[in-house]
């Protein structure tokens, strides 16, 4: 039998279960399972400068290739970095296995200065969670981990490894492991209802998961087409097919009044793969949900639950044939806009250009509410968006979607102040030679909160909230920022300086950079 550590049957054992990438910010603690990553160059291991990249580039590597990644993380404060993406990952229903290194086992009686609560932390945002407490128990353990994170429909797996768990002698590496579950669906009376409820005047599918993109998005635009109902997604969702040729749908908006005018004569509202539509946040004299009163809201499948087989039986319960044509985007390409720089000009011209079956990962916020909507008509891309809420993914997501499918341009869209959360994923591009070409929105400020303080019923305000929403004095230069982490950049404050910038980043192989000057709020 080859003798090996417990690092070495940990990285044997993901290899043998198919996980072959690992987004990493190692430390002392890891240095084994690092010199055990080294003897086996098949592994791609992807530094991130920031262990929220890590997270957020193996959530969005899931997104696109649908299987796990792994991430590399040190200690209590580096998983405690990650938590943000974490959470995203999490709500994005993404596949993740998580490595934390932690101290040796008889070192964890000492107050060390890096000892913290890894358990607490980790069962905070994940969905399983062991501490290996034997070298020996390492493989299986690893092997269990990758089981985990592919359960569900895609689950958040950390495995604790202790130091000397990873130094002392192991006996092998762990095979595949069969996930060994069936995922729950709806029963037949289900279906049949579902079906009889989507025949009637007015009523919507809302659908989420894997049914937003390929084959299953198609199927939904054909029980849509089959019923009359309405094909709806949520604001934010992980992956959507968007542009010419994918299923008309309509997706809900941010702000809670417009969306309560969206759903405001819907009779019912069935979900499947999609969780209740509910408002981002509680604001005086307005609802928590959208639906109006007297809409019922039925689960008919949840984002655990088989997708896949829930729609093919809702069709087939709905009579659709190979016959049946759903209502599809058209491909209808803008001309390039001139003249002064607005956002709507700028979402013509992104529709014009992008190319066909490209990824665009998006947080721009509130310049994407006047950028995306050009994009329905666009070329056949894929749409990856923030999930859970906290800033700071479109970088790191885009690193991984670029990772993921080096066949495919990826766009990143994002604000200037999100993409100060996880700006040194800007490296990690350079570094791979990664084919993303990132759009900053320089607003100079958190824009959304000044949205939101409106939202809340504050008319004006002063010096010291003025001082919290803007990113200025000094303002940031993203044009040398990106140079500085090895990505070539440009700033635009025309269109005819977007459109060749763009045009120049979307011909080049490697990563590059264009800072939007936005005009000044109204």
């Amino acid at each position: 039998m080859e003798q090996m550590n417990g690092a070495q049957s940990l990285v044997k054992t993901l290899l043998n279960n198919g996980v072959d990438t690992v987004f990493a910010n190692p430390g002392t603690s890891e240095m084994h399972f690092v010199a055990a990553l080294d003897e086996h160059p098949e592994m791609n291991c992807c530094l991130c400068l920031f262990e929220g990249g890590t997270t957020g580039a193996a959530d969005g590597y899931f997104r696109m290739k649908r299987d796990v990644a792994g991430t590399l993380l040190h200690l209590a404060p580096g998983f405690g970095n990650a938590f943000a993406n974490l959470h995203n990952a999490r709500k994005a229903g993404s596949g993740i296995v998580n490595i934390v290194g932690d101290h040796a086992t008889h070192h964890l009686r000492y107050e060390s200065p890096l000892k913290g609560d890894i358990l607490g932390i980790s069962q905070a945002v994940s969905h399983w969670t062991r501490v290996s407490s034997n070298s020996t128990d390492v493989a299986m353990d690893g092997a269990a981990a990758v089981q985990a994170a592919r359960s569900q429909n895609g689950r958040v797996a950390t495995l604790v490894l202790p130091a000397d768990t990873a130094w002392n002698e192991a006996n092998a590496a762990a095979n595949l492991l069969d996930i060994g579950e069936s995922l729950h669906r709806p029963s037949k009376g289900d279906i049949e209802a579902a079906a009889a409820r989507l025949m009637t005047p007015k009523a919507a599918l809302m659908i989420g998961g894997s049914a937003l993109f390929g084959p299953k998005r198609a199927l939904a635009g054909k029980i849509a087409a089959a019923t009359g109902c309405r094909l709806l997604a949520d604001t934010l969702i992980p992956r959507i097919s968007k542009g010419a040729g994918t299923a008309k749908l309509d997706q809900l908006v941010y702000p809670i009044s417009p969306k309560t005018v969206q759903l405001e004569a819907t009779s019912s509202i069935t979900l499947l793969g999609a969780d209740r539509p509910v408002a981002f946040f509680a604001y005086p004299g307005k609802p928590s949900v959208p639906e109006p009163p007297h809409c019922p809201i039925t689960d008919l499948c949840t984002p655990t639950d088989d997708i896949e087989w829930t729609l093919q039986a809702l069709a087939d319960a709905v009579g659709v044939t190979s016959k049946t044509a759903a209502a599809t985007f058209p491909l209808n390409l803008p001309d390039i806009p001139a003249g002064q720089l607005t956002l709507e000009k700028v979402g013509l011209a992104l529709s014009a250009l992008i190319p066909e079956n490209a990824i665009i990962c998006n947080e721009s916020v509130t310049s994407g509410f006047h950028v995306i909507p050009p994009t329905a008509t666009a070329r056949s891309h894929d749409l990856l968006a923030g999930t859970g809420g906290a800033i700071g993914l479109c970088l790191p997501c885009a690193t991984g979607a670029a990772i993921a499918c080096p066949d495919r341009q990826v766009i990143a869209l994002t604000g200037d102040g999100s993409a100060m959360y996880t700006l040194q994923s800007l490296w990690t591009m350079a570094r791979e030679n990664l084919d993303v070409t990132v759009i900053v929105f320089a607003n100079r400020g958190y824009q959304i909160l000044r949205d939101e303080l409106t939202n809340v019923g504050v008319a004006s305000y002063g010096q010291n909230a003025q001082a919290m929403f803007d990113v200025e004095n000094p303002t940031l230069d993203w044009v040398s920022l990106a140079k500085g982490h090895g990505v070539p950049g440009a700033r635009a404050d025309d269109m005819d300086r977007f459109a060749k910038a763009l045009c120049a980043g979307l011909s080049s192989d490697g990563p590059s950079l264009i800072e939007v000057v936005c005009p000044p709020p109204a």
